[in-house]
């Protein structure tokens, strides 16, 4: 196992979400877990176009474009709704004649806009949505959605169909409007909320879906497509992929759908808290609501995990007497789920598959997860062979924490 030299690591803001932001569709909606745009494509820089790509964990479908636009074809996989639609209309190649309709229809429908502001609109169940957006601005919010549900149908009525341009830009629009900060890990709000008018929520609205429409125009030489499937459970198929390119969530107790939320409640792929934790208890590494309470719960299958793991869940739940021993399950529940996904991945791999995991590793109480060495050993356990792992980058100013790129190799499988 390649380890670089520490002190020599800095934290390379170009291998994170900050590089995506004026790359095309790579910048319509920013994630903070994300990575660049940058990164998959150095992975990708001696890959032959007939190679098949795999990103078990799409996210934002960064792996999924970065392969289509190089030429190759590539499948990634998400528990996420959202995240499969999004996508999917990230990915896909739209007609001029299609884009040029749908931006005569969007023009029309502006136009409307303000006749609807003062009517009782559907506005999401948005936990303690008055610090997201004014009462103005939420009103102006909900006319506009209802004007483009009257004309173009709603978002999940949009599948595959130029139409999801301009529920991608409205998506944009309501963080740009939000008092939201996404800069960093923990999400925070202003002390204020901002304030907008009917203009300018219009015009900024307009700016973002010129952006969305005009990045369009450069179509993908490859193909791309999101899939719905759970990772941990990854069924048998007929393609077999040469190259896995990915990065799962971290074991840092982060709700999975954190920065979701906004965009699936105002798209209608959540109605209610129950379902967020629903889906925050099938991700790896998302533990909130009643993923939580299910976790004191949790006992994890017969399976054989590395000596390592063990030895670190133990301290955990020494360290602290209110919550060690929930923490302990999480991170024990991690590593437990990332195993099935390596067992299952070989489903779906072609013999000598070249695997990259970007992973990092993190702290409990002051015990080191180390995040990359444990998946490594996992991955030994289940036969992968030539394992490396090479430190990427320094996530913040904390020395001890890094991004990992953990490589392994499926030999056998076919």
């Amino acid at each position: 196992m390649l380890l670089n030299d520490e002190d020599e690591i800095t934290q390379r803001a170009d291998y994170t979400f900050k590089h995506n932001k004026n790359l095309g569709r790579h910048g319509w909606l920013r994630l903070t877990p994300a990575y660049s745009v940058k990164l998959v494509n150095q992975l990708l820089e001696k890959t032959d176009s007939h190679v098949s790509i795999l990103d078990p964990f799409s996210g934002t479908a960064t792996t999924g474009l970065a392969a289509a636009e190089r030429g190759n074809h590539a499948i990634t996989f998400d528990i996420n709704p959202f995240l499969v639609w999004f996508g999917n209309a990230k990915c896909q190649n739209y007609s001029e004649s299609d884009l040029a309709f749908l931006s005569i229809q969007v023009a029309d429908l502006l136009k409307t806009v303000e006749k609807k502001v003062n009517h009782d609109n559907w506005t999401p169940p948005l936990f303690n949505i008055e610090r997201w957006w004014s009462k103005r601005t939420l009103q102006i919010l909900a006319a506009l959605r209802i004007t483009l549900v009257e004309s173009i149908g709603e978002p999940k009525e949009t599948d595959n169909k130029v139409e999801n341009l301009a529920w991608i830009a409205f998506c944009r629009l309501i963080i740009e409007t939000s008092s939201a900060a996404f800069n960093h890990v923990s999400m925070s709000f202003s002390k204020e909320v901002n304030h907008y008018g009917v203009v300018n929520v219009l015009n900024l609205y307009q700016e973002i879906f010129d952006y969305v429409i005009s990045s369009c125009a450069k179509k993908t030489s490859g193909t791309a497509s999101v899939v719905h499937v759970d990772a941990r459970f990854i069924p048998e198929m007929e393609t077999k992929f040469d190259l896995v390119i990915t990065s799962p969530p971290y074991p840092n107790r982060m709700s999975y759908i954190r920065e979701l939320r906004p965009y699936m409640y105002w798209m209608k792929f959540i109605e209610e808290a129950r379902e967020a934790g629903e889906m925050d208890w099938q991700a790896i590494g998302g533990t909130w609501g009643i993923a939580t309470s299910r976790l004191n719960d949790w006992y994890p299958d017969e399976i054989a995990l590395p000596e390592s793991l063990y030895e670190t869940i133990g301290k955990i739940s020494k360290a602290d007497s209110k919550n060690g021993k929930l923490l302990a399950n999480y991170v024990h529940k991690y590593f437990h789920d990332m195993y099935l996904h390596f067992a299952s991945l070989k489903n779906v791999l072609a013999d000598n598959a070249k695997l990259h995991y970007i992973v990092g590793n993190s702290t409990f109480f002051g015990n080191m997860v180390d995040t990359a060495k444990i998946l490594a050993h996992s991955m030994e356990n289940l036969g992968y062979e030539n394992i490396t792992s090479e430190i990427i980058r320094k996530r913040n100013c904390n020395k001890a924490l890094f991004e990992y790129d953990v490589s392994a190799q499926a030999r056998n499988v076919a």
